[in-house]
């Protein structure tokens, strides 16, 4: 029988931990933790995003501050945002919304955030942290993932996990986190030939690939875990990596699309905030 994930009810639950514990340390500290996210241009994906991420503010009871700069915005402008951010002891954490508009350098303006306060997990400091084993901010989605296989009693320790996919924010960090878990670990990605049979021996499948359905029948053994993180738009319809419908009888568990991992961002990135408030104000 194949259990859906609920990552909505999930990320639901954390929030609202996370809402009692900031109200007390709040009262400790003498003020709320504080979340910057900076949206430059006018993409409108980013500005649902950013919207969801703000009512999440408000909810745990952060301090929100949303900074939308223009689409005309230069790199410099940029970083001298950031740089007030970083100096601003009422802020915790700092995210840059992406994409950027092209005349923006991504990889300058990523670097120039307090590894501190980047609430991304994507500061080479903190990729670094998180590839040594040590305890850092990590990337939301891949941090989710894994508090779904915590929540879920889904044991990694031993069993073979495919990740395909080799981005910078879900492909490799979710990658080292299962490493973490002591998972046997295989990345796929656009070169990788046969990935189907590579595949079919995995327990774990996690499909951060970016292209529609991508995963069948054919790549799940029976038994399976797998875990859809995209999130693509095909004819109006939201659907993820992997083809729901076609695997779901093979799986032990599947993550819907939507409701599954999505909501778990949003909720790591409220956990990220926190922890580094706590950890800002010695709050340990």
């Amino acid at each position: 029988m194949t259990t859906i994930i609920d990552g909505k009810a999930l990320g639901l639950k954390i929030r609202g931990k996370i809402a009692e514990e900031v109200a007390e340390v709040s009262r400790k500290v003498g003020r709320k933790p504080g979340l910057a996210v900076v949206l430059v241009g006018e993409d409108p994906a980013s500005q649902v995003y950013v919207n969801m991420k703000e009512k999440a503010c408000l909810e745990a009871g952060f301090n929100s501050s949303v900074y939308r700069l223009s689409q005309s915005t230069t790199t410099d402008e940029l970083l001298n945002l950031i740089d007030e951010l970083n100096k601003n002891d009422g802020i915790d954490g700092i995210l840059v919304q992406l994409p950027l508009p092209e005349q923006i350098d991504e990889k300058e303006v990523l670097y120039s955030i307090d590894p501190k306060k980047d609430v991304d997990g994507f500061h080479p400091f903190n990729v670094g942290l998180l590839n040594i084993g040590e305890d850092t901010l990590f990337p939301c989605t891949p941090y989710g993932v894994m508090k779904i296989f915590e929540e879920y009693g889904i044991e990694l320790s031993g069993k073979n996990a495919v990740v395909i996919g080799r981005s910078n924010i879900v492909g490799k960090p979710m990658a080292s986190l299962l490493l973490r878990g002591n998972a046997t670990v295989t990345i796929c990605h656009s070169r990788t030939k046969d990935i189907a049979s590579i595949c079919k021996n995995a327990d774990i499948i996690v499909a951060a690939v970016g292209i529609p359905q991508f995963v069948t029948a054919d790549f799940v053994k029976d038994g399976a875990v797998v875990i859809d993180v995209g999130i693509n738009r095909v004819d109006g319809k939201l659907v993820g990596d992997v083809n729901y419908s076609d695997v779901f009888d093979k799986c032990s568990y599947i993550t819907p699309v939507p409701g599954g991992v999505g909501p778990m961002t949003i909720a790591m990135l409220m956990f990220n905030t926190l922890k580094s408030f706590k950890t800002r104000t010695h709050q340990y």
